[in-house]
This record gives structure tokens, C-alpha cells and sequence, in this order.
């Protein structure tokens, strides 16, 4: 027995020897009120704007004013247990959220978190929440179409690789359809999708989530949710929580495309956290800064330019295999590195690349509610002026069955025909020009009675576009599609179907091209354009059709 007990002594002082104290220095507060989500901490010295902090009670939190005598933090979690004393440690860490192909076919919260009861996310990198939008250097030209699937969009309200174009509209107008069917139209297109849900109902965003799933499109896309039901400040962070999983499939050289909806629901958390923490307040109670809170948000949706190096044939498009050394970047970087390519003796060996992690572009679609049509309204307001485009839905059109309800003559895309193929620019110019002397004379029409032939023609033909861009939801067409069905209409081929039955007269009519006539619509998609042949071919195929057509 005694020499157990000898045995443990030696084994105890062996453990005492052995011990090394550390030092760890903490930067530690205590709450000195807490309520509706908001923590109010003394201490901290030492902490950094949208560091994340650690409640007693395990809960983070986000250090949003940084005052003289204390911090305002927001509570991402449960804020009851927080009570006053109650201690709090700064982590050092900005807060950041998980990204890259782990979160594809996901829903997770605003901090990156599983929602969808399907296991861990296995990411192996994070990004801020917040950062610098790429500055104008860095950026090129938006001049490749974002498909929408949509014919009146497509043709007349054109969205392309890094814009940002507005979805605004009263509620229940249609904002939401329009971006879910945005994103099933990038089934194959090679473009990650993210859908940020703010102030959204859960059941809301299951029904969501299980469209998606429906139709194929959680494979390529991220659901991030910040519900009705969560804390103002997960609807505060959640947007840009979205925007860095967006940013790191276009700083990897692909397509994203985001959706934030909504963004009005957004401010609001913004204005309730604001006042809780006793920020002034501006019109409508909002902080003087919400502009600001929209403006950093949008300008990170970018296409980057591509960057170019000159490396030895065959080998990989990196930096460290570049000749001279240089990464050609900016606007000038297709240029100056053909200039020194040129300039270089054994250039027969060489050639020019582009960087794989180069050109990638982020796409935002931001969703705002207005009320009774009023976009004249603050936060509409705030937000259009950011903007490269809006897309205007009515509640008139939208009652009157013109879905989508799009109002033609107020929307507006700045990027316009640049973010359109040849194809569709060739049909979409008569589109527009018709589409305006329709609503014109519409207007005149109303006050006249007697009309001549000429002007009665008119107003058919346009009743008969005007019922060819609507479109059922879940339904987008493919390029080709879209130019033949306007291509049709446009050269009157639908004149003599009665409006009521135009729909069914498309229906028809682009089966009977795909089944008999299938490679006029593939030789419209791989040339992306109508040519000589490609029309004349198109006519006779159509005029085939109106002869066997009994609608």
C-alpha cells in the first residue's frame, strides 16, 4: 500500500514540476443593460467595430456603437438569459460566416448556420460579413445578359452579369415570382445562386425552399433566412451575410446571382435596432445613415475584370508560371499584355491566358415594397438612386391578369442592349417601338370613337404582344424561345389568331419549330443572332404552321 501511495506522490510531483503557467490577455466588459436584443456593455477597451462578442450565457454578439463610456452590442441569439452584470468577452474576430460549395443546395441562418436538419457545413473558409466594394479599376463593362426566362423582361428590361436591378412593387404584385423564376432559368447556365429571406414567415420560406427543390434549383443555389421570427439583428447582418457567400463564387471567376428580399423589411430592423440603441433619428424615424446601409451593400454586386499573364504553352494560368513575373490587372490588362507579348522575342513558345480566378461577376436583384404605388416614399426612394435599373410591377396590371405586371413604360434597365444577344436585339427594337405607339393610342382610343383601319390594326397587333409577354410563373423560356415567339408577332404571323387564343397559338407554334424545324431555333442559339437565311427560313416554317394551325 505504501508503495502506491509513493507511486502517486512521484506521479503528482511530476505534474507540479512539470506545470507552466500562461498568460492570456482577455478584453472583458459587463452588461449594464440589456433588452429587446440589444446589450448595452461597459469595458472593452479594447474591441473593434463588428467584432463579435461572447455573452456569459454563450450567446454572440456584434459591437455596433462604440462610445466613449460603453458599447452598444446586438445580440444574435437569445437575449433573455442576458441580465445586467452578466459577463462579456471580446473574440477578436470580425464577424464573418462560413462560404464556398459547402453551402450550395443549403438553407442556413445569418450566421452560416444549418437550418435544414442536414448534417454540418463542411466549409473550409470564412469571409467578413462586411467589406470595400471593388473600386472602378477592378471593374469591366456589364455586357453579358443574366437570362431571366422572362419574354418582357428579356426583351425590354434587359439584366446583365453585375448589375443591380430593383424589384419594386406593392405586396402581392408579383416581386418574389419574378426572382424565383430569375433563378430556375439558371438551371445549366453555370451561375450559383443565393436567396437572402428578411422578415419573411417560416412557412413562407418552406414553401420557398421546397419551389426550389421542385424544380432543380437547390442544386445550384443558397438559401440564407433571417425570419420574421429572429432578432432585428439577424435581419440586420443577413444581407451582407449573402453578399460575402456571393462573393466568393465571383472572386473564384463565376456567375452569382443574389436576391435580397426585402429590402424594406431590412431597413426596418436597421431603424428598430437603431433606435434601441439611441441613434438620432431622421425622417421617418429612420437613422440619418440608412442610405448608407443600402448603398454598401449593392455596390459590392460587380463583374470583375480579368486578369492576364503570359506563361509558356501549357502551362497554368498563374502568377508564379508568368515569364516577365506580372499579373495584368484593370482595365488596361488585355492591352498591355498583348502589347509586351508582342514585344517578346521567343513569344512562339508563349502565350497569353487569363487567370481562372478572374472575371467572376455578382448580380444582385434587391426586392421593395411599396404602398399604394408610392415609390416617391423614403426607402424606395434611398434605394432606386443605387440602382442600375427597376423593374416597376403594377396592381392594375396584375389584376387585370398581365403577369407579369410589369409596367413597360416606367421600367427601365441602364444597361439596356449591352446585356442582350444580337437574337434578341434584332427582335426586341420593333417590340419596344410597337409596344409604345400600343399604349399611345390605347390611351387616345378611350376618348375616340370612330377609328380608322389603319389605327384599328394598330391596337390589335399591340393587344396581341401585350398577351404574348405574359407568361405563366415557374415557366422561363430559353433564349431562342423568347426571340422566335416576339419574332412571330412582331411580322404579323398572329393577326388573324383572335387575342384570347394567342397563347395557345404560341404554344402550339414553338412545338411544331422544335419538333419540325428544330435546327432554325439551335442555329438562333449558337449564333446568337437571326441571319439572312435563318430569317427567311423562319417565315416559311411559320407560315407552314398557320396553315395547319386550327386554334
Amino acid at each position: 500500500m505504501s508503495d502506491l501511495v509513493k507511486q502517486i506522490a512521484a506521479d503528482l510531483q511530476k505534474q507540479i514540476e512539470a506545470y507552466a503557467p500562461k498568460v492570456e490577455a482577455q478584453d472583458v466588459g459587463s452588461v449594464l443593460e440589456a433588452g429587446d436584443g440589444i446589450a448595452r456593455v461597459s469595458g472593452l477597451a479594447g474591441v473593434q467595430a463588428s467584432e463579435l462578442v461572447q455573452f456569459e450565457n454563450g450567446e454572440y454578439g456584434i459591437a455596433f456603437n462604440l462610445e466613449a463610456s460603453n458599447v452598444g452590442v446586438i445580440v444574435m441569439g437569445e437575449y433573455a438569459s442576458i441580465s445586467e452584470g452578466s459577463t462579456v468577452r471580446g473574440t477578436g474576430l470580425i464577424a464573418s460566416v462560413p462560404v464556398g460549395d459547402a453551402l450550395v443546395g443549403r438553407v442556413v441562418n445569418a450566421l452560416g448556420l444549418p437550418l435544414d436538419g442536414k448534417g454540418p457545413i463542411n466549409a473550409t473558409s470564412r469571409r467578413p460579413i462586411e467589406r470595400i466594394a471593388p473600386g472602378v479599376v477592378y471593374r469591366q463593362d456589364v455586357d453579358t445578359p443574366l437570362q431571366t426566362g422572362l419574354k418582357v423582361i428579356d426583351s425590354m428590361i434587359p439584366i446583365g452579369r453585375g448589375q443591380r436591378e430593383l424589384i419594386i412593387g406593392d405586396r402581392q404584385t408579383g416581386k418574389t415570382a419574378v426572382a424565383i423564376d430569375t433563378i430556375i432559368n439558371q438551371k445549366g447556365k453555370n451561375c450559383f445562386c443565393i436567396y437572402v429571406a428578411v422578415g419573411q414567415k417560416k412557412a413562407a420560406i418552406a414553401r420557398l425552399v421546397a419551389t426550389l427543390e421542385k424544380y432543380g434549383a437547390m442544386e445550384y443555389t443558397t438559401v440564407v433566412v433571417a425570419s420574421a421570427e429572429d432578432p432585428a439583428a439577424l435581419q440586420y447582418i443577413v444581407p451582407y451575410a449573402g453578399c460575402a457567400m456571393g462573393e466568393e463564387f465571383m472572386e473564384t471567376g463565376r456567375d452569382a446571382l443574389i436576391v435580397y428580399d426585402d429590402l424594406s423589411k431590412h431597413a426596418w430592423a436597421y431603424r428598430q435596432v437603431s433606435l434601441l440603441l439611441r441613434r438620432p433619428p431622421g425622417r421617418e424615424a429612420y437613422p440619418g445613415d440608412v442610405f448608407y446601409l443600402h448603398s454598401r451593400l449593392l455596390e459590392r454586386a460587380v463583374r470583375l475584370s480579368i486578369d492576364y499573364v503570359i506563361v509558356k504553352k501549357g502551362a497554368e494560368a498563374t502568377k508564379a508560371n508568368a515569364v516577365n513575373g506580372r499579373l495584368y490587372k484593370g482595365p488596361m490588362a488585355k492591352h498591355d499584355a498583348e502589347h509586351d507579348f508582342k514585344a517578346m522575342a521567343n513569344n512562339a513558345d508563349l502565350e497569353m491566358k487569363r487567370t481562372p480566378a478572374s472575371g467572376g461577376s455578382l448580380t444582385a436583384l434587391p426586392i421593395i415594397e411599396t404602398l399604394l404605388g408610392d415609390v416617391s416614399a423614403y426607402i424606395p426612394t434611398n434605394v432606386i438612386s443605387i440602382t442600375d435599373g427597376q423593374i416597376y410591377l403594377e396592381n392594375d396590371l396584375f389584376n387585370a391578369g398581365i403577369r407579369p405586371a410589369l409596367n413597360v413604360g416606367i421600367s427601365v434597365s441602364r444597361v439596356g442592349g449591352d446585356a442582350q444577344t444580337k437574337a434578341m436585339k434584332q427582335v426586341a427594337g420593333r417590340l419596344k417601338l410597337e409596344m409604345a405607339q400600343f399604349r399611345e393610342l390605347a390611351a387616345f382610343a378611350l376618348f375616340g370613337s370612330d377609328l380608322d383601319k389603319a389605327t384599328q390594326r394598330q391596337l390589335e397587333r399591340g393587344q396581341r404582344l401585350q398577351e404574348v409577354l405574359k407568361q405563366g410563373q415557374y415557366i422561363p423560356m430559353s433564349v431562342e424561345q423568347q426571340v422566335t415567339s416576339i419574332f412571330a408577332v412582331t411580322n404579323g404571323f398572329s393577326d388573324k389568331v383572335a387575342v384570347a387564343k394567342i397563347r395557345e397559338w404560341e404554344t402550339a407554334m414553338l412545338r411544331y419549330l422544335e419538333t419540325s424545324y428544330g435546327h432554325l431555333l439551335k442555329d438562333v442559339a449558337a449564333k446568337k443572332q437571326i441571319s439572312g437565311e435563318t430569317d427567311k427560313a423562319l417565315r416559311e416554317a411559320i407560315a407552314a404552321f398557320n396553315t395547319t394551325y386550327q386554334g
